[in-house]
């Protein structure tokens, strides 16, 4: 493994330990206790068990460390300045109808900076993580974004309701932000657009694509919610946005 710092040991750590439950629970779906939150919006006891896991190993890890976290909140505590970003469950919809399309997500906030993201699908061990100013990485091996030129020859992920369809390119719904950023960083996608997002579907992927060589538009992390996310190589980031500005 490369060398990485102990913060990104600890949210390692933690993403394992929480993928445990995970795993089990997805394989025992119709027992799971279900809460609607709103539409399009649920969460899962398996959400919450994983959630805690993660929280307890981080606070282990840096018990001062304030924490935002998609089901628990926001706990400031004594280091203000630093904030770990948690989602138990990107993709809590594919949970629960049976995709094994999903992912546990932590990034880490210093001073209003995404400084370490980790972004773990724990059904497929795809493992992809970043520190700023030390690459990005899947599996212990450096990614990249794509080098395509042309949005013709290109593949872009995108969600919600906005971007249904946009013409001449081609599009796929995964229904898992945290992911989506992440297959763009390694060059499986070229480009990713969404709207209201929360900071905890994508803050680890920020980082990680920043890492990999790939271009975002200004995200204010002092909003939670109600995010919106251009991503894309930098070889068609001018010719993506042009697109989609018209829809």
């Amino acid at each position: 493994m490369n060398s990485i710092s102990a913060n990104l040991n600890i949210m390692i750590k933690a993403s394992e330990k929480a993928s445990k439950i995970l795993i089990r629970d997805f394989g025992e779906i119709e027992k799971l206790q279900v809460k609607k939150k709103g539409p399009s919006d649920f969460v899962t006891n398996a959400d919450l068990k994983a959630e805690k896991i993660i929280i307890d190993e981080l606070t282990k890890g840096k018990p001062n460390f304030s924490i935002l976290s998609e089901e628990a909140g926001f706990k400031k505590n004594k280091d203000t300045e630093n904030t770990w970003i948690i989602d138990p469950i990107d993709g809590t919809i594919n949970f629960l109808h049976g995709i094994p399309h999903f992912a546990i997500s932590i990034g880490l906030m210093s001073k209003d900076e995404i400084k370490s993201g980790l972004i773990f699908d724990p059904i497929k061990n795809e493992m992809f993580y970043a520190e700023k100013n030390n690459g990005a990485f899947f599996n212990n091996e450096r990614i990249r974004v794509s080098k395509k030129n042309e949005l013709s020859e290109c593949l872009f992920a995108t969600g919600g309701k906005k971007y249904n369809s946009i013409n001449e390119i081609s599009t796929r719904k995964s229904g898992c932000a945290a992911l989506d950023l992440a297959y763009v960083a390694s060059g499986r996608y070229d480009g990713y657009c969404q709207n209201n997002l929360n900071l905890w579907d994508i803050a680890a992927g920020l980082v990680i694509l920043h890492e990999a060589g790939g271009v975002i538009n200004n995200i204010d992390l002092n909003n939670h919610k109600n995010l919106s996310v251009i991503a894309s190589s930098p070889n068609i980031h001018d010719k993506f946005v042009k697109k989609i500005s018209n829809f």
